[in-house]
């Protein structure tokens, strides 16, 4: 199968197009740098400024601004606009976009949450607001993937930002973290990935096969890293969420990024657990455990 995978520059994007590649697929990788993936073909190309050309039989769009902090405006340009310059480039090909659990409500628990359950109507980052503004870009015979916090080889973003929280032998989380989640490893996201590419069109949770408790799993993850000392310390959610508040204040005043945002607060705070019934009887989805094996060295 031709596949073109956008984002391609990226942990995500590049970890699926090197997969598809490991599986026989003619893979075409797009992203914004000019060398961003050596795993085959690979054009560079930013989504924002227009369309593309070319022939495939699937495109994975995996390509945007995973930035909780961007502002309105630059996050609707990459994430919307660059989806309906996907889609109007590839418009005879299926479309595997991947999306985030983030379009769930942030301001409650989301607890086994179902793919139908109602968007929000106000978001805590323009990144959230974005992703869910995006999905209404597809057709309907697209297939939406929505992982939460996706980890593994290559992560630039979740678990290098705990590692970048520790203050001296503490790392101050709210709750603790002492919550539950639904991860997903890469290889799950991939895994979902294939399936969807032949499968049929809709949304659909993915994630590792049991739920966990976030806490534990970041405390393997800082013992894995040669950090067994950073003890994990709580702070009240309702505090928390106060606190990072008057960071977003002034970082807006000073015109400078926060140490923490109220959507962090949320996501490391409250469960984040999903339903992954529908991908399981679906798409036939089989997911292995949350894993860091070979955490020492990503």
């Amino acid at each position: 199968m031709r596949v073109a995978v956008t984002g391609a520059s990226g942990f995500v994007g590049g970890a699926v197009a090197t997969a598809l590649v490991a599986r026989g697929h003619d893979v075409t990788g797009f992203g914004r740098r000019p060398d961003g993936w050596s795993g085959g073909a690979y054009e560079q190309w930013d989504l924002a400024h227009g369309p593309h050309g070319g022939s495939f039989d699937a495109v994975v769009h995996s390509a945007a601004l995973a930035d909780d902090w961007a502002t309105l405006g630059d996050a609707m340009l990459a994430n919307r606009i660059g989806t309906r310059n996907v889609v109007a480039s590839f418009p005879d090909a299926r479309l595997v976009h991947i999306s985030t659990s983030s379009v769930y409500d942030a301001f409650a628990p989301n607890v086994r949450v179902t793919e139908d359950a109602p968007l929000p109507t106000r978001f805590l980052s323009a990144y959230s607001e974005s992703k869910a503004a995006a999905e209404l870009e597809l057709p309907a015979d697209a297939v939406i993937l929505r992982p939460h916090a996706v980890y593994g080889p290559g992560d630039t973003t979740l678990l290098p930002r705990i590692l970048a929280g520790i203050r001296g032998s503490r790392l101050v989380l709210p709750e603790g973290a002492r919550v539950r989640h639904t991860l997903t490893h890469i290889d799950n996201l991939v895994h979902a990935v294939e399936l969807a590419l032949t499968g049929p069109a809709g949304v659909y949770n993915v994630g590792d096969d049991t739920e966990v408790l976030l806490s534990a799993v970041l405390q393997e993850f800082l013992v894995r890293r040669g950090r067994g000392d950073v003890s994990i310390a709580s702070i009240p959610y309702g505090a928390a969420f106060a606190v990072a508040g008057v960071l977003e204040r002034s970082a807006r005043i000073a015109r400078r990024r926060p140490r923490l945002t109220r959507y962090a607060v949320t996501q490391l705070g409250r469960e984040r657990t999903l339903d992954l019934t529908k991908a399981r009887e679906l798409l036939g989805y089989r997911p292995g455990p949350t894993s860091l094996v070979g955490a020492e060295d990503w």
